[in-house]
């Protein structure tokens, strides 16, 4: 693989690019053909065509900028990444939004993040309840840091939980209410941990900034206060996965089967005890890495504890993550047993894929999904045999597109240096290396990755369109020019999608299925795709007049 220095762009420049029988070059001009000229320059550089040259070079994407207002992207905030998609699937924190109940609706989880309140000995679960300061007018003029004090004692008092956390909203911001020193003022007084976030929707450029403060805020008030050893041989954790619709259910049954002892989930079915200890682990394990990648540098600086990059999204990219881990830890017992639930695990799988892929086989879909989705997904759509046609992320940055091997090509900007960097150094007594040079060595010869993820666009088939932060106008565009089989997004974009007569997948919180992780996943979803690809009722969104020429006729109000 290249390194950032010597990178250099493939273009199609000078090539025929097909996508789906189309010139690429001919659909990106149509995306972006309507935008005022200063607009279409910024949207050029997010739109790429995918070309991987023989030493394996990608395409330079833009990423991580503003949206530009009026384009209606599909982007969330930066309060939306802190406490909806890190903080909020803890069962056991209470979560006080400060700001008003609009803000705080997003309290109420949405994303349907499941957890097992019976795993823990106090049973605590405050994940569907919505805890707001519903800031009025009044505190918008005088302050509301007297509200807030009221807030988290009136939480207290009645529910009594273990710690509480309070997000800042676009308002307090403004006003300048200090959060942190009513946080602490409360911690001592209570004597539980009471913490806050300053992730006002405006700072960053998308939910991504408040994904980096969610990691700061937990790895400094939260990680290592606990120094509890669990019991186990094979100690992990795995950061970046939520939990949506069960799927960290099933990735926990095939880690207790294979003998892997879960010390801790950032943040599905999670609990601020295991945050606590998460640094007595082995290993950490990262699914969605944008989310979550800056807790596992700092646990690494500061703990001595790798990460690896996994996914458990699809059952071939299971098994491959499972290996990886036994790998890892380099015992044979470990190593047999895996290979015992791969082998166990794999054929029902297969025969269903066997069975439903007649039925997908070439079909297109397209994914425009955060976090990690829109790059795993495509190992299960391939499973079927379906064809990705496009992807791109909400917030990504170029790493994610593109691979960890250009971050000392990244520049930084006003936006990213608006979010703070914690100056990690070794703890004195707690800094464990969990191999010696040595081994590490030895586990990269045998090509073994640690902190390394190669991106999505490397795996992608040459000619697939990557998009950065779709814009409505352009998920009409693609919609009108291709006519895909399937689009996966979000809950924003479904209607408006399937009025086109194009079913939609939400992959945020999977509608009402799931779980789709692991083997059992990858089956419930292979059904879940049969239904939607070769369901008729798409074909009733237009008349009959309207599909067959022989019939005229026209409505009323035409």
């Amino acid at each position: 693989m290249a390194t950032a220095a010597n990178k250099k762009d493939p273009t199609c420049e000078d090539d025929c690019c097909e996508l789906d029988g189309l010139d690429v070059r001919t659909v990106k001009k149509k995306l972006i053909e309507k935008y005022p000229p200063k607009v279409a320059r910024k949207r050029d550089k997010q739109i790429v065509v995918n070309r991987i040259d023989p030493e394996g070079r990608v395409p330079t994407i833009q990423s991580n900028v503003r949206t530009v207002p009026g384009l209606i992207s599909q982007r969330g905030c930066c309060y939306a990444g802190c406490k909806g998609v890190v903080l909020g699937p803890t069962r056991d924190i209470i979560n006080i939004t400060h700001g008003p109940v609009g803000c705080g609706f997003y309290s109420w989880l949405t994303r349907r993040n499941q957890t097992d309140p019976d795993s823990s000995p106090d049973g605590h679960n405050f994940m569907t309840y919505c805890f707001t300061t519903d800031m009025q007018d009044e505190e918008i003029i005088f302050g509301g840091e007297k509200k807030l004090k009221q807030a988290i004692q009136e939480a207290y008092d009645n529910f009594h939980p273990k710690a509480i956390a309070v997000f800042a909203t676009c308002p307090v911001g403004l006003i300048g209410d200090d959060v942190h020193s009513v946080c602490r003022e409360m911690k001592k007084k209570l004597g539980i941990n009471v913490f806050g976030f300053s992730c006002e929707g405006y700072k960053g450029v998308s939910q991504s900034a408040g994904h980096h403060i969610a990691n700061n805020g937990i790895f400094t008030h939260v990680v290592g206060t606990d120094d509890t050893v669990r019991d186990g041989e094979f100690k992990i954790n795995l950061l970046g996965e939520y939990n949506i619709g069960g799927d960290a259910f099933e990735i926990e049954r095939i880690f207790e089967a294979c003998g892997l002892t879960l010390v801790s989930t950032f943040s599905g079915n999670s609990s601020i005890d295991q945050f606590a200890n998460a640094h007595t682990a082995d290993l950490n394990l990262i699914m969605c890495h944008r989310s979550i990648n800056y807790v596992a540098e700092m646990m690494e600086t500061k703990f001595g504890l790798p990460w690896i990059k996994v996914n458990f999204i699809g059952a071939e990219a299971t098994a491959k993550s499972l290996r990886k881990i036994a790998q890892y830890f380099g015992d044979d017992g470990l190593t047999q047993r895996v290979e015992a639930i791969i082998a166990a695990e794999l054929p029902p799988v297969q025969a269903a894929a066997a069975e439903i892929r007649p039925r997908t086989e070439g079909k297109r879909a397209m994914l425009f999904v955060g976090g990690s989705r829109a790059h795993h997904y495509q190992e299960l759509f391939a499973e079927l045999g379906m064809k990705t046609l496009s992807a791109g992320y909400e917030f990504a940055h170029r790493d994610d597109y593109e691979g960890r091997e250009v971050l000392p090509a990244i520049k930084v900007d006003a936006d990213s240096r608006n979010i703070e960097e914690l100056e990690i150094h070794p703890d004195d007594t707690r800094f464990n290396p969990r191999k010696s040079d040595a081994q590490i060595a030895a586990l990269n010869g045998k090509g073994f990755k640690f902190a390394d993820y190669e991106g999505m666009m490397p795996e992608m088939a040459q000619g697939a369109l990557v998009i950065d932060d779709i814009s409505q106008w352009e998920t009409e565009r693609m919609i009108a020019l291709f006519k895909p089989d399937i689009f996966c997004a979000g809950i924003k974009e479904k209607y408006a999608v399937q009025k086109h007569g194009i079913p939609l997948k939400q992959l945020h919180s999977y509608d009402y299925g799931g779980p789709y992780a692991g083997f059992t996943g990858a089956v419930n979803f292979y059904k879940e795709i049969d239904r939607m690809v070769n369901s008729r009722i798409w074909r009733y969104l237009k008349s009959p007049w309207q599909q067959n020429p022989e019939l005229a006729a026209k409505y009323a109000f035409e």
